[in-house]
C-alpha cells in the first residue's frame, strides 16, 4: 500500500473532498506547430478557427449560469477584438505556420500577465491561455476534451475556465493545480459554486499518480494522496464543523455586524471585475469599499475609452443600489505593468512612477478616466480615491485636474459632478503626516502599508515572515490614521487582505477601525467574527 504523501499550496477555494486523482490534459496542443486548419500563409484559417471558438464559447455561455456566462462573454469580447489576432495575422503574412503564429502571438501576451506580482493581473493569463488552447484546438481539428469521472480531484498545471464549465460538479470532486492563482476566474467559479481548490502545489502535475486516491483540503491549501483511515475520518470531522460554521456564517451575514458590546461596524466589498457581483446580494454589504480599476486597462483593444469606462463604473453603481461606492483611480506601475503606459525598466518599480504619480505624468489619460467617473457619479453614491499618495501637493494636483473635468463636462451640457475625493494610506509618509492631507476621505491599503513599513516584498516568499501584519509598527501607523480620522470627522477604512482576515479583526478594532472592506468571499466570516468581538477593550 502507498504510503500518504503530503502537497502544500495556497487556498483557492474553501472545503474538503476526496476522491481519485484526474489528471488534466497538458500542454502539448499548445506545443505543436502543424494543423489540419491553415498552412504557411493562410489567415483565412484562423479566422476561422477564431469563429469556431467563439461559436464554441457561445454555446457554453448559454448553458452557464450567470457568472460563468459573464467570465466566457469577456473571452468572447477578447476573441472578437481584432487586436488580439492582428500579431498572428502579421506574422501569417510573413509566412508563419498558422499555429505558430497564433501561440506566439498569444504567448507574448500571456507572458506579460503572468510575470506580474499582484494576482489579479497574474491571473488574467488563464483566460489568455484558454483563449490560446481553444483555437489550437481548433486548428488541430481536435474534439472535445476527456471528461473526468465524477466526483474526482482534478490535478495539472492550472485550469481553464471554459474547462471548468464543462465539468459536472454535482457529484463532488476537487481541484488541486500546480500554478494557477486564488484571483484566476476560475477560483472565482469555484467558490461559487463550493469545489475545493488548491493552487501553487509547485510540482509537475506529471509526477503524482493518475488514478490515486486523494484528500483535497482547500481551506488549509493541502493536498493529501494515499490519505490513511484516520487522516480520512479527521477531515471528515473538519468537513462537518466547516459546514456548521459556514451555517452560522451565512445567517450573520444576513444581518448588520455589530460587536458584542454593541458598536456598529460597516463591512464593504472589494471588486476588481464587475463579474464579482453576479449572483451577490448587495443587501449583504454595506457597499462598496474598493473598486481596482486596473483590469479595465489590460483589455487586447488597449487603453479603455470614456465611454467604456463609464459604462462600467456605471454598472456598479448601480448593482449597489444606492450604497456608497468608493473606486480607485488607475494605480498602475509596481507589480502592475500596462503596456504603452508604465515606464519599462525602472530599477525597483515599486519605489518608481506608479499610481497617482503615473496618472500626474499622463494627465491626458488621467483626465479620461475623471471624466468617466464624474458622469458616472450621477448614478450613485460614488466616491473615488487616489493610490499611492505621498504628499499634500499630488492629492491637490489631482483634485484640480478633477474639477476642470467636470466644468468641462457642465460646459458641455452633459450631466457630471464632483464625487468626494479621498485617498490610499499606504506609504509611511503619509500615514505619519496624515493631518496635513485635505482629503474627504482614508482608505488604508494594509498590503503596501506593510511592504513599505517593513521593507518586505510582498511577492517574496523569502521574507514573507517579515510581512507580518501585526508587526507593532504596523499597528502604530494604523492607530494613528484611525485616531486622528475620529478627530476630524473623516471616515477611515481598511481595505487590504489584513481586512479580511478575522484573526486580525481584535486588532484591527483595538487600533479604532470602525469600516472594513474585505474580498466578497470573505463577507460572512467577517461579519460572523464582528458579533464575537467587543469593539471597546477599556
Amino acid at each position: 500500500m502507498a504510503k500518504p504523501r503530503e502537497l502544500l499550496g495556497r487556498p483557492a477555494a474553501p472545503g474538503i473532498a476526496t476522491g481519485p486523482l484526474f489528471r488534466l490534459a497538458g500542454d502539448a496542443i499548445a506545443a505543436g506547430d502543424t494543423g489540419k486548419e491553415g498552412a504557411a500563409g493562410d489567415a483565412g484559417g484562423l479566422v476561422r478557427a477564431i469563429a469556431a471558438a467563439i461559436a464554441d464559447l457561445r454555446a457554453l455561455a448559454a448553458r452557464a449560469d450567470d457568472d460563468g456566462a459573464e467570465i466566457l462573454e469577456f473571452q468572447i469580447a477578447m476573441l472578437e477584438d481584432p487586436a488580439l489576432r492582428e500579431p498572428a495575422l502579421d506574422a501569417i503574412g510573413a509566412g508563419a505556420p498558422v499555429p505558430r503564429a497564433w501561440r506566439d502571438a498569444l504567448d507574448r501576451q500571456i507572458a506579460g500577465y503572468a510575470d506580474a506580482a499582484d494576482d489579479y493581473f497574474r491571473a488574467r493569463a488563464a483566460d489568455l491561455t484558454d483563449l490560446r488552447d481553444r483555437v489550437l484546438g481548433r486548428l488541430a481539428g481536435d474534439g472535445a476534451a476527456v471528461a473526468a469521472p465524477r466526483g474526482a480531484i482534478l490535478l495539472g498545471e492550472d485550469l481553464m475556465p471554459s474547462r471548468f464549465l464543462e465539468i459536472d460538479w454535482s457529484g463532488g470532486g476537487g481541484i488541486a493545480l500546480a500554478g494557477g492563482s486564488p484571483a484566476s476566474h476560475v477560483a472565482m467559479l469555484a467558490r461559487a459554486r463550493g469545489v475545493p481548490m488548491v493552487v501553487g502545489l509547485g510540482m509537475p502535475a506529471a509526477a503524482v499518480d493518475a488514478g490515486a486516491q486523494a484528500a483535497i483540503d482547500g481551506t488549509a491549501g493541502r493536498v493529501i494522496l494515499h490519505p490513511t483511515e484516520a487522516q480520512l475520518a479527521e477531515l471528515a470531522g473538519r468537513r462537518a464543523a466547516a459546514a456548521a460554521a459556514r451555517l452560522a456564517d451565512s445567517l450573520a451575514a444576513r444581518e448588520p455586524a455589530v460587536t458584542a458590546d454593541g458598536t456598529p461596524i460597516s463591512i464593504m466589498i472589494n471588486i476588481a471585475d464587475p463579474a464579482e457581483l453576479e449572483g451577490l446580494d448587495p443587501g449583504l454589504c454595506d457597499g462598496i469599499g474598493l473598486v481596482r480599476t486596473e483590469l479595465l486597462f489590460h483589455g487586447a483593444g488597449g487603453l479603455p475609452d470614456e465611454d467604456r469606462q463609464y459604462a462600467a463604473y456605471r454598472r456598479i453603481l448601480e448593482w449597489a443600489a444606492g450604497r456608497p461606492v468608493t473606486i480607485r483611480t488607475l494605480d498602475a506601475g509596481g507589480d502592475k505593468p500596462i503596456p504603452g503606459l508604465t515606464v519599462r525598466g525602472e530599477a525597483n518599480p515599486f519605489l518608481g512612477v506608479r499610481g497617482i504619480r503615473l496618472s500626474l505624468a499622463r494627465p491626458e489619460i488621467f483626465a479620461v478616466q475623471l471624466r468617466a467617473l464624474a458622469r458616472a457619479a450621477m448614478h450613485g453614491a460614488l466616491k473615488v480615491m487616489l493610490p499611492m499618495i505621498t504628499v499634500p501637493r499630488e492629492l491637490d494636483a489631482a483634485r484640480a485636474l478633477f474639477a476642470a473635468e467636470v466644468a468641462r463636462l457642465e460646459a458641455a451640457g452633459t450631466a457630471a459632478r464632483l464625487p468626494p475625493l479621498g485617498m490610499m494610506v499606504e506609504v509611511p509618509a503619509a500615514a505619519l503626516a496624515i493631518a496635513d492631507f485635505d482629503a474627504a476621505f482614508f482608505s488604508i491599503g494594509s498590503n503596501d502599508l506593510i511592504q513599505y513599513t517593513t521593507a518586505s516584498a510582498r511577492d517574496s516568499n523569502a521574507v514573507a515572515a517579515l510581512a507580518d501584519p501585526q508587526n507593532p509598527a504596523v499597528l502604530r501607523l494604523i492607530g494613528e490614521v484611525a485616531c486622528y480620522g475620529a478627530t476630524a470627522g473623516r471616515e477611515v477604512s481598511l481595505c487590504g487582505d489584513m481586512a479580511g482576515d478575522p484573526a486580525h479583526l481584535p486588532a484591527l478594532l483595538a487600533a479604532g477601525l470602525r469600516t472594513l472592506s474585505v474580498a466578497p468571499g470573505a463577507l460572512a466570516a467577517v461579519k460572523a467574527a464582528v458579533h464575537r468581538e467587543r469593539a471597546n477593550h477599556g
